[in-house]
Parts: C-alpha cells; sequence; structure tokens
C-alpha cells in the first residue's frame, strides 16, 4: 500500500514511512492511493466473526506486507484487550462505549495500535523516534499510556493549560519515563500548530518526530475497529443504522466514511459538536473557515480548525453534493449538552458525559428525519473523566475506576511553555 500527501507536492510512501512521518514534507496527510470494498460474505458473515478478525481484514490491505500477518494479528489482539458495548438507552438508540480501556477513552484504540507498529518498526534500531502530539484532552492519556516503555521512543505531549480536566491532566503529566508533557499558554489550536510546525523545522530532522494525533494514519485507520463491532452487535436489528460522533478533530467520523468505503453499511452520519461549529458553518454557507477554538465543557472537542476534515472531502472525492446524501452536522452549546445529560439520566439512569450527550442530540435530530432506523452515538470518554460536570448536574457521587485510582495520588511534572521557541528549546 502507498500513500499520497493530500496536500499533493510530496513522494508516495509505504504505512512504514507515513506512520514514522507522521505528516508529510508538504504539510499534508497522508491518504492511501487505493481502497478496496471488503466481499460481501464478510458482512453476510461478520457476526460469526471474533473482534480481532474483523479487525485483521479492516486493516490488513492499509498495512500491506510491512507488517507479517502474525505479528499485525498479535498489534491487533494487544489493541483490542477491553470490551466496545453497544449499551441500550431508549427505543432504537445505543450508546457505543469506547471507554474500557486503560485510559478510559476511545483514543485507547488507536495509541495502542500505533505505538505496538512503531515498536514493530524500531525492534532493530538503535535511533530514538521523538512522538510528538497535542491534546485537547484525552489524546495524551491515551499516548501516554500506550507508549509507555516503548523501545526507542520518547513522547512528547503538549496540552493547553487550564483547559483539560484534572483526570485527563494526571493521566498525561504523572507517568515519567519516556513521557513528558508540556503545558501551553494556550488553546489546543496552539498546541496543534506547534506540533505541525515542529515536524517542517529543518533543524529539528536529528529528532526523528512523527505524530500520535489522529493526523497519523497508524491512530486514525484503526478506529474503523469499533464502528464495524457495532454493526456486528445491531445487525439484527435489520434498520438502516446512524452513527453519531462527538467531532474535535474528525478522526472518529473520518474512520466510520472508512468503513463504509469498505462497504460497512451505515446508512448516515452525524458530525455532532460543540460550540466549535465549523464544519456546520461549512454545510449550512458552503465556506470553509476555520476560526480559533473555544473553551466548552467537551473540551476534548475544542478544535476550531479540524485535521481530518480534508481525508472526508478526499473520501467523498470533494464532491459536496454526494458528501451531503450521507452526511450532516450540527452544532450545540454546553447548556443543551448539559440540559441532555440530566434529561438523559432522568428518563433512563444511563450517565452520559459531555461530549456522550453532544453526539446524542445529534443523533436525535437526524433520527426526527429518519424514524425507521436505529441510531448509535459514541461515547468516547468514562463520565468520571468529568465529575466536575457530571457529579454536581446529576446531584450524584460517581466511583472511582480503578484506571483512574492509579493516577490520583501521583505528583504531576509538566513544563510550561508559551511559544514555538520554547518548544524549540525543549527539543533541542
Amino acid at each position: 500500500m502507498q500513500y499520497f500527501s493530500l496536500n499533493k507536492n510530496a513522494p508516495r510512501v509505504g504505512f512504514e514511512e507515513a506512520v514514522i512521518q507522521g505528516l508529510a514534507p508538504d504539510r499534508g496527510l497522508y491518504f492511501p492511493e487505493s481502497i478496496t470494498p471488503l466481499p460481501h460474505s464478510f458482512f453476510k458473515n461478520i457476526e460469526n466473526l471474533s473482534r480481532e478478525e474483523i479487525a485483521f481484514e479492516a486493516i490488513k490491505q492499509f498495512v500491506g506486507d510491512e507488517i507479517p500477518e502474525n505479528e499485525l494479528k498479535q498489534i491487533i489482539a494487544e489493541t483490542l484487550c477491553f470490551d466496545f458495548p453497544c449499551v441500550p438507552v431508549e427505543e432504537d438508540i445505543y450508546s457505543l462505549e469506547l471507554f474500557h480501556g486503560p485510559t478510559m477513552a476511545f483514543k485507547d484504540v488507536g495509541a495502542r495500535f500505533m505505538s505496538r507498529c512503531l515498536g514493530y518498526f524500531n525492534r532493530h534500531s538503535d535511533k530514538k523516534v521523538t512522538v510528538l502530539v497535542a491534546t485537547s484532552g484525552d489524546t495524551g492519556g491515551a499516548v501516554a499510556s500506550g507508549f509507555l516503555g516503548v523501545k526507542g521512543v520518547e513522547v512528547i505531549i503538549l496540552y493547553p493549560s487550564g483547559k483539560v480536566s484534572e483526570i485527563q491532566e494526571r493521566q498525561l503529566t504523572t507517568l515519567g519515563k519516556n513521557i513528558k508533557a508540556l503545558e501551553v499558554d494556550g488553546v489546543f489550536d496552539d498546541c496543534q500548530d506547534m506540533v505541525k510546525k515542529a515536524f517542517l523545522d529543518d533543524s529539528l530532522k536529528h529528532k526523528n518526530l512523527t505524530s500520535a494525533n489522529s493526523i497519523n494514519i497508524a491512530r486514525w485507520l484503526p478506529q474503523m475497529f469499533y464502528i464495524f463491532f457495532a454493526y456486528q452487535q445491531l445487525k439484527k436489528h435489520n434498520k438502516p443504522l446512524i452513527l453519531s460522533c462527538p467531532s474535535g478533530n474528525f478522526g472518529n467520523i473520518c474512520a466510520g466514511i472508512m468503513a463504509k468505503r469498505l462497504g460497512l453499511p451505515i446508512a448516515h452520519f452525524v458530525a455532532s459538536t460543540n460550540a466549535n461549529d465549523t464544519v456546520p458553518r461549512f454545510l449550512a454557507a458552503g465556506n470553509y473557515e476555520p476560526k480559533p477554538s473555544v473553551a466548552t465543557i467537551s473540551n476534548a472537542m475544542d478544535v476550531g480548525n479540524p485535521s481530518n476534515f480534508i481525508r472526508i472531502q478526499q473520501l467523498y472525492r470533494f464532491n459536496l453534493e454526494e458528501f451531503e446524501k450521507d452526511f450532516t452536522s450540527h452544532s450545540f452549546s454546553d447548556t443543551e449538552t448539559e440540559k441532555a445529560i440530566q434529561d438523559i439520566h432522568h428518563r433512563t439512569q444511563y450517565i452520559a458525559e459531555p461530549h456522550g450527550a453532544v453526539g446524542y442530540l445529534g443523533l436525535k435530530k437526524e433520527m426526527a428525519k429518519q424514524s425507521d432506523s436505529l441510531g448509535v452515538f459514541l461515547e468516547t470518554a468514562h463520565p468520571i473523566k468529568f465529575l466536575d460536570v457530571v457529579e454536581p448536574l446529576l446531584d450524584l457521587k460517581l466511583p472511582i475506576p480503578k484506571q483512574i485510582e492509579s493516577v490520583l495520588d501521583k505528583e504531576k511534572i509538566s513544563v510550561k511553555i508559551k511559544t514555538y521557541e520554547d518548544l524549540k528549546t525543549f527539543l533541542s
């Protein structure tokens, strides 16, 4: 499999080089040169397959022969070591819970898959790779956990000061070893811009920088796995499936559309956003106009210029008319999100966190137009990670899961920076 840059001014590369580089030299995101749909028999028989078998079939063409089949299957098995249940919330609406992994966020899947791919590529090398990643919330903790102790890999995480929850901050600042955290005086977009700038800085080439954000194909593509798992669980209902993704950098929904390109029968996608509404505005007015991100209670979605939207456009060959047949996007305020958390719990006793609540709101809006369908919203993190929002709204005390207990008493260690030059000095 070859990958090309979506800026179309860089050489084509294989899977290994695309993973290690993260971003193409022309600042473009890598995209697979071809996408071959899976056979009809795969979907007909999907309920009889294991999660590992499904994931292997979904990803193998994108890896090609650069990781041997037995090694790739081992990587997948280590990635998928927890559950992905579709939990009924109300009639015809399910929550796809993606928080049963080690850091209780959906990003555990991509981070674990990517870390193991890098570990394989680096198995015989003494060369150190530096993973540079920006986080608006859960990415940092998932990457820190996934890469902890991986041979030859140093991880540097940039996060916006005061704009992640206390638990999220502890998950990325307390592990030590090969994990370092930089606390940025700014918003997520500032962190992401610094990371992208560093990749293109010739004076830093000796650091062998790569990214573990969803701009990296090894972080993005495995997010298809749990979209397949949702279909596997709900196929028996024999209804059109609407998938609503809480969307920040648009990696999850982009992976869902890739799964559809492989043949997965998803009827419609909803990109549900918070006040950072670049894509809903684009669909309403036809102009793609990013703006600086604003802080919300669903902080992992506080992204003003979503990186993966260009990949979605490529998947539809930049045909807006075809795109709009499959895709809608809605924005919701913090007030609407808080009301949804309360309403869901009052009616069903289900505890949603802010990102899942945004996904639920977008799903309900779309299902009002498609009443014969079945709906799934992604619950991307455990409510405990947003206890300062959830507990007062629902007037309850959330039990602390063991994954979170393990970091609460550890010492936070971070370095504060303000500018790209500060980052460069730290890296040098």
